[in-house]
């Protein structure tokens, strides 16, 4: 269920539909990006690049990064939605699929996003 309260990820990914446990690093549940209390903020490319050029997100930079999950054609959807539409639409149409069916997370952190080959497809997904 949507905790808009979470918000989405420096890298793009929606802190707000992450049911990602995180039990192995000292907590029960993903407490989303921004919370200070991240488990994988040491590691997150995408946090501390941001966080060095002064940005919210990678979804404002203008430099082409595909490192770590900003590989996956998930993530670059869902970046290049928010470039387009906006963080509070991308929001906004995470929270109409989930009610339609659309799963963020169905086994671990893999869902119905992942199934997309594409950048275009996840986008195509989020407009449905």
């Amino acid at each position: 269920m949507m905790n808009r309260e979470l918000g989405i990820a420096r890298c793009g990914l929606a802190c707000c539909l992450c049911s990602e446990e995180t039990r192995s690093l000292g907590q029960e549940k993903c407490t989303g990006c921004e919370s200070g209390k991240c488990a994988f903020a040491p590691r997150c490319k995408s946090y501390h690049c941001s966080r060095e050029k002064g940005l919210s997100g990678c979804y404002e930079c203008d430099t082409p990064c595909r490192e770590g999950v900003l590989a996956k054609p998930k993530v670059s959807g869902f970046i290049a939605f928010i470039r387009r539409y906006g963080i509070q639409a991308f929001m906004d149409r995470l929270e109409a699929n989930e009610k339609k069916g659309i799963v963020y997370h169905r086994t671990g952190v893999v869902g119905d996003y992942d199934d997309c080959k594409t950048a275009e497809e996840v986008i195509t997904m989020l407009m449905e």
